[in-house]
């Protein structure tokens, strides 16, 4: 049996044990930092593999190492992310969460199912590829700063260095059986917008003696549309949202003050820091020619992820190889933030998808929603392609 059909030999023989992951860890979810059960587990699981050296990072997050054949040659790292959510699960399934209110809505526990999955085929092969296999179960991808910005401080990338670093995130849109890849710029950088604009309150049937807010912060949001649609490239990508405006008034009262939040995303850090610069003058400029004030505060955020051209290629053609080129789909940008993206900035990087749809058994739920779920068959795939990219890359000539 060569090598590949040894993978996909053993993702299914190890099936029923990732399954058992999977549903354990989706039974007992844990917020952003505060992973500390997932990763007890996920370390016993690594000991039991036969893993000894199983370090910690920011608090909860993990690393180890599976050495092969020469294991200073090369080396690839894996990354799995272990929090959930702030969401209350609606699903009647018998491993549904046990912890009211936090819920696996954004499948981060099938990543780290699939990567102790992958861990423990590596294992077993260990004597039949190059170099070392660095594995990487951070917590915290849901809340800035992002667990991957500390890991990456503590020193995740170093010890050794990784040439590169994979992760996978399960995809709605796809169907169970086939994942999509994209080079280059793949996901967005986020940034959180809070604005106070103040002026001065009163009767809302004499305005001459007020200095109306929210009519100003109606200006505001207005004109702040021509950063995108004026100033940005139409060859760069960006999205000004703002989802939060409070004015705590009343039919005939114009409050003091109107608090207004927002997300700014894009592709380009150059531009993203021009933006933010631009924003901000507009923004306090608009409010000072109504007779206000503006406080403007950007809380920078996650960079935007990149897919390194190479890597990802290899990496496409290498679950054309495992999986069939039916198998494998092009994505598009995608406008969503995810915290990988500091990993993609330190190191080349490939984030692909892994499908998970099955709308036969009504799996169609997207992520972030209380009835979001798996077709279970996805963590084949999900353990034995990461196993697989893994070997592939530190094979390669």
């Amino acid at each position: 049996m060569n090598l590949k059909d040894q993978v996909k030999s053993l993702s299914e023989k190890y099936f029923s044990d990732v399954l058992e992951f999977r549903r354990h860890i989706h039974a007992n979810p844990e917020l952003s930092f505060e992973e500390h059960e997932t990763s007890n587990y996920v370390k016993d699981k690594l000991s039991s593999f036969g893993l000894t050296d199983v370090k910690s990072l920011a608090e909860t997050g993990l690393v180890a190492s599976i050495k092969g054949k020469n294991p200073d040659s090369k080396v690839i790292a894996l990354r799995a992310d272990m929090d959930a959510l702030p969401i209350h699960e609606a699903n009647e399934v018998s491993y549904r969460s046990k912890n009211e209110g936090v819920m696996h809505a954004c499948g981060h526990d099938v990543h780290t199912s699939s990567l102790l999955g992958a861990a423990k085929i590596l294992e077993e092969v260990k004597d039949k590829f190059e170099g070392t296999v660095k594995l990487i179960f951070q917590p915290g991808e849901e809340k800035f700063p992002g667990g991957a910005s500390i890991m990456i401080k503590e020193g995740v990338l170093k010890n050794p260095e990784p040439h590169g670093i994979i992760g996978q995130h399960v995809m709605p849109l796809v169907p169970v059986g086939k994942v999509g890849f994209r080079n280059g710029m793949y996901m967005a950088s986020a940034d959180e917008i809070y604005v106070t604009v103040k002026g001065k309150g009163g009767h809302g049937a004499m305005p001459e003696f007020n200095i109306d807010p929210v009519l100003i912060t109606s200006h505001i949001i207005v004109a702040l549309q021509q950063i995108v649609s004026r100033v940005a490239s139409p060859k760069m990508p960006s999205v000004l949202s703002f989802g939060k405006v409070i004015a705590n008034g009343a039919t005939n009262v114009i409050p003091n003050e109107v608090k207004l939040e927002g997300t700014f995303r894009t592709f380009d850090e150059e531009w993203r820091k021009e933006a933010h610069k631009k924003m901000k003058k507009m923004a306090e400029g608009i409010a000072e020619s109504m007779g206000g004030s503006c406080d403007f505060d950007i809380k920078v955020g996650y960079p935007h992820l990149k897919n390194n051209e190479e890597l990802t290629n290899k990496a496409r053609e290498a679950a054309k190889d495992y999986m069939g080129e039916e198998n494998v789909v092009e994505l598009d940008l995608w406008m969503a933030a995810e915290d990988f993206a500091y990993y993609s900035q330190e190191t080349d990087a490939c984030f692909y998808r892994l499908g998970i749809r099955n709308e036969e058994k009504g799996i169609t739920s997207g992520v972030h929603t209380p009835t979001f779920n798996i077709d279970e068959d996805a963590l084949k795939t999900g353990m034995g392609l990461m196993a697989w990219l893994a070997i592939n890359e530190l094979n390669a000539k």
